[in-house]
């Protein structure tokens, strides 16, 4: 005989489990530093290269350094996700964390730049989940009015990242041992992890994720978001390394494979849409790709990485070989641009209070990226620091913090709830993706410059170890040498403005005559919620 039970209307509120305040305010506390860790990994290296490189002697191959965190960064986001979907955020956060912690202690020991580098990639992995899972686990953990305080907190925390890393490189480099910029994570973050496994919720403190088996994870995607990263950005940054590469199968074989995987990405993801349907956790969402304004926010934040990155690591190496600086006042001169960014960021969640305004925020910000490295590709070849670089510093800036606070905005807008997550995962992606082949760009850049302009006046082997090498070269050498260095920087910033310009005609993708009413969105997000919930208590019952 059947029972006649009568489930509720998904429709019906669902009475929120409440995390107390004390716990909220630890777990933001403690996400929060792990956030901040692994993005100031990702500059603090920016002013250490160049004593990194002339201590290995390897300095044409040292960007290799911070490509490894990058990719490794980039290529895992999503994934680390999916895993917190099958083992939980807390689990997986753990893992990130001591991942993290591990590998970077293995960077401070290494002897070798191969060594360095493979060290990196690993403490990339740990890197890229403490990044996209505290955009998951803050979210989840909040009351729903807190969605633009998230927003400004995540801002907040980028915009320090960004401003600490590059001076503390320098501090750090320029008093003790490159190595303690590795080494200095672990007394950083040992306390905030512990703050974090003691803090988090009880089960009956917060609504339970949905965990989903290990067969759902869409291992075809993430081997194909890897592979697409990976070998786009190693074509350039070895055509860099070689003469006339561009032209040669070290940079089309890998470019062209890594943009077939791209391709191939966005079949597969099409496929599992329409015949696999809710069976995979997939790497990035059909549902994501067919929205438009959605699409504008990946593509900006894709767009606008590249010069943001580029000045960050090329600006530093300038400063240091043409201007004759030290690391740490190298990375003091990043500041302009750094503490704009954190304003920019702060305005980026003002100007959205009641209604979103994502496409003349994001013009807004590429216009200032379009002036600031157009200025900057003017700065001439002196020893003296010229004012008004950090004036254009403060342009690149103010485009950037922008972009940050309005395209994580667009991804929580546009997002369904059951892809929120992985909406930020794959922003975060383009944003690193797009850095990566700045950093690789730049790199191809002067090894092409130096090959043309010092051909017969400074061998190889002198530029490898050049901190040292400088010392024993003529007057006539050292100012080629800094010419190379100044006229790279140029035509580096002169592709960042075409870049940018790029950018500019990506943010039409995210035009909307009315924007979205926040209040209702807010509203709407948490009856999709509620009907998750009551989905998953029926699910439970029927079993």
């Amino acid at each position: 005989m059947e029972a006649n039970v009568e489930l509720p209307r998904v429709s019906h509120h669902v009475e929120t489990p409440v995390l107390p305040t004390s716990r909220l305010i630890c777990l933001c506390i403690s996400v929060s530093f792990g956030l901040f860790l692994s993005l100031m990994d990702t500059t603090i290296v920016a002013t250490a290269l160049y004593t990194i490189g002339a201590d290995l002697k390897s300095l044409g191959s040292i960007n290799w350094v911070a490509l490894a965190y990058t990719l490794s960064y980039l290529g895992c986001a999503v994934i680390f996700v999916r895993i917190a979907d099958i083992y939980g955020r807390r689990n997986a956060y753990i893992a990130a964390f001591l991942i993290f912690f591990a590998f970077s202690f293995g960077c401070g020991f290494s002897t070798s730049l191969t060594q360095l580098i493979a060290c990196r990639t690993l403490q990339g992995v740990g890197g890229s989940g403490l990044y996209s899972l505290t955009f998951v686990i803050l979210p989840e953990i909040s009351p729903p009015g807190m969605m633009q305080a998230i927003g400004a907190i995540a801002g907040a925390v980028v915009a320090m990242a960004g401003v600490l890393g590059p001076v503390l490189g320098g501090v750090i480099t320029h008093h003790t041992s490159w190595k303690w910029i590795f080494w200095i994570n672990a007394p950083i973050g040992i306390g905030p992890l512990i703050l974090f496994i003691i803090a988090w919720p009880k089960p009956n403190q917060l609504c339970p994720a949905r965990r989903r088996p290990l067969k759902e994870l869409d291992t075809i995607g993430a081997i194909l978001i890897i592979a697409a990263s990976v070998l786009i950005v190693f074509s350039f940054q070895e055509a860099g390394l070689k003469t006339n590469a561009w032209k040669q199968a070290i940079f089309i074989v890998p470019l062209a494979i890594g943009c077939l995987c791209a391709a191939a990405l966005v079949g597969w993801e099409y496929f599992v849409a329409h015949s696999w349907e809710g069976k995979l956790a997939t790497m990035f969402p059909l549902r994501l790709m067919e929205s438009r304004v959605y699409m504008g926010c990946v593509a900006t934040a894709l767009l606008g990485g590249f010069p943001y990155f580029v000045v960050i690591y090329a600006l530093p190496l300038r400063l240091q070989v043409v201007n004759e600086k030290s690391a740490l006042l190298a990375g003091v001169s990043l500041l302009p641009m750094l503490g704009s960014v954190a304003i920019a960021s702060a305005l980026g969640g003002g100007i959205h209070r009641k209604r979103e305004r994502i496409f003349g925020t994001l013009l807004a910000g590429s216009l200032f990226m379009v002036i600031g490295s157009a200025c900057l590709s003017t700065l001439k070849n002196t020893v003296a620091v010229p004012a008004k670089m950090y004036g254009f510093e403060v342009f690149i800036g103010l485009g950037f913090g922008l972009m940050v606070s309005t395209v994580s905005l667009g991804a929580m807008i546009e997002a369904d709830t059951l892809d929120r997550t992985v909406a930020q995962g794959v922003i975060a992606q383009a944003r690193v993706f797009g850095g990566s082949i700045g950093i690789a760009a730049s790199t191809a850049i002067l090894g092409t410059v130096q090959r043309s302009q010092l051909f017969g006046i400074v061998t190889p082997e002198p530029l490898s170890a050049l901190q040292t090498s400088a010392g024993t070269m003529t007057p006539a050498q050292l100012h080629a040498v800094r010419q190379v260095y100044s006229d790279s920087f140029s035509e580096g910033m002169q592709v960042c403005a075409a870049v940018s310009a790029a950018c500019v005609i990506a943010c039409v993708l995210a035009y909307r005559r009315h924007g979205v009413d926040l209040e209702a969105r807010r509203e709407e997000s948490i009856r999709e919620e509620d009907e998750m919930i009551w989905a998953a208590i029926i699910v439970q019952e029927s079993s």
